[in-house]
């Protein structure tokens, strides 16, 4: 029997918060090594492990994969989250691409100025109720059913629901003109796995803050 994926990154969310999530969402434990000493990363570098001298890593089935999204990708496929053929797959890419970027301008709030926060603040929810939260209520319409791609679950619903919630942490309304969205929250949050994974005391991280980004200037000797 296999052992338990392994996943080697910081105790923040960053870009390995998406992987967390899938994995909870199949139902798969797993273990995590937190990078904290300039060593630790060191020695990756010195294994031959870091492909690209970045993180994150995850250790399963054998390979040590890195790439947030060689990484998502394989996780999806292998625990049938990923569609059932090339064409439900584009479809799983393209509303995964939406949440991913939607995400990343979310990740960037910890690092900002005050000044600059406060922009960013209006640029995520101009971004949310604007160009992605629209689609995503649209396809949920048009299709009737659950989930994005009917009654399957899929990795684009996994992350909707982590960009939705990672959203509503900036704005507790943000999804006022958003029924559908409303409900399909709903219905994910009661899925047991993922229920499992919103509760207090797991492997779910917090918010990023300044401690994050010192432990990460730390590791890889960043003034």
């Amino acid at each position: 029997m296999a052992g338990k994926p392994k996943l080697y990154y910081f105790n923040m969310r960053g870009r390995m918060e998406s992987v967390r999530w899938l994995l909870a969402a199949a139902g798969i434990e797993f273990e995590e090594e937190f990078l904290e000493t300039r060593q630790q990363y060191e020695n990756l570098l010195k294994d031959g492990f870091l492909l690209f001298q970045e993180v994150p890593m995850v250790e399963i089935d054998g390979m040590k994969l890195v790439q947030t999204r060689a990484i998502l990708s394989y996780i999806a496929a292998k625990h049938n989250l990923y569609g059932k053929n090339l064409k439900e797959r584009a479809l799983i890419d393209m509303y995964v691409e939406g949440t991913t970027d939607l995400m990343g301008i979310i990740r960037a709030h910890f690092k900002l100025s005050p000044e600059e926060k406060e922009r960013n603040l209006r640029l995520i929810s101009e971004r949310a109720t604007k160009r992605y939260f629209p689609v995503y209520e649209k396809v949920l319409k048009d299709n009737g059913q659950h989930f994005l791609l009917g009654n399957q679950l899929t990795w684009a619903d996994v992350q909707l629901l982590e960009a939705i919630l990672m959203t509503e942490e900036k704005g507790s309304t943000i999804l006022s003109q958003f029924p559908l969205l409303q409900a399909f929250k709903t219905r994910m949050s009661d899925i047991p796995t993922i229920k499992k994974f919103l509760q207090p005391g797991s492997q779910r991280k917090p918010p990023s803050d300044k401690k994050d980004i010192a432990v990460a200037n730390r590791v890889f000797n960043r003034k």
